[in-house]
């Protein structure tokens, strides 16, 4: 069974405590998303990251954000805020912007490549054209998926992914949420609709 391993939004703006939109012990879960990141580099499996992309005239960015719809400015494009962090830093990535490839191109774009990174302006990483064809040519029988938030951005990506009739793992100790009533209720979601919740341990192990 092929695996992937995807990764929601480790940037600095939400992982670090000074970051524009810190997600609160964020940086206290990097060591484990490190050795995560590590052992599927170690194991040969697709590290797939998605990252907010934004421009301050995006309509989620707000001077006067609700917290639904709009936030505050963040993860601005070229800003230190939108690096991954280092634990989960991609070495040569294949990033995936806004022009979307022919499929077939796409493919051969990916072929033998380890590390690809989806820029997205939205929660739902699939709102980038050719993160479609991404996850047809990668054809995954299953996604091991961490990052943050687990309520907002992990949520959409978990139920783009179901959408599409993906199996998922969900490492809880690599991932961290905004409000952790909203959390329980996803997560309940995703069990009842069949996502494995699962920990670094066990993926390590696994992949051993």
């Amino acid at each position: 069974m092929t695996r992937i391993l995807w990764d929601v939004d480790t940037q600095v703006d939400f992982v670090h405590p000074k970051g524009k939109l810190y997600v609160d012990g964020a940086e206290k879960v990097a060591p484990a998303m490190a050795r995560l990141v590590a052992a599927a580099r170690s194991a040969g499996l697709v590290h797939v990251a998605s990252a907010d992309d934004h421009e301050l005239t995006d309509p989620e960015i707000s001077e006067d954000p609700d917290y639904d719809f709009t936030w505050p400015p963040h993860c601005l494009r070229g800003t230190p805020g939108a690096e991954k962090i280092p634990e989960t830093k991609q070495r040569d990535p294949l990033p995936l912007s806004y022009v979307p490839f022919p499929a077939a191109l796409l493919r051969r774009l990916v072929e033998g490549r380890s590390e690809i990174i989806i820029l997205k302006k939205q929660f739902d990483p699939f709102t980038n054209p050719n993160a479609e064809a991404l996850l047809e040519a990668l054809d995954p029988g299953e996604v091991v998926l961490f990052g943050v938030a687990t309520d907002i951005c992990a949520d959409a990506t978990v139920r783009a992914l179901l959408r599409r009739g993906r199996r998922i793992r969900f490492v809880e100790d690599a991932s961290r949420g905004v409000d952790e009533a909203r959390v329980a209720a996803c997560t309940a979601a995703w069990r009842d609709r069949g996502v494995e919740l699962t920990t670094v341990e066990a993926v390590v192990a696994s992949l051993g």
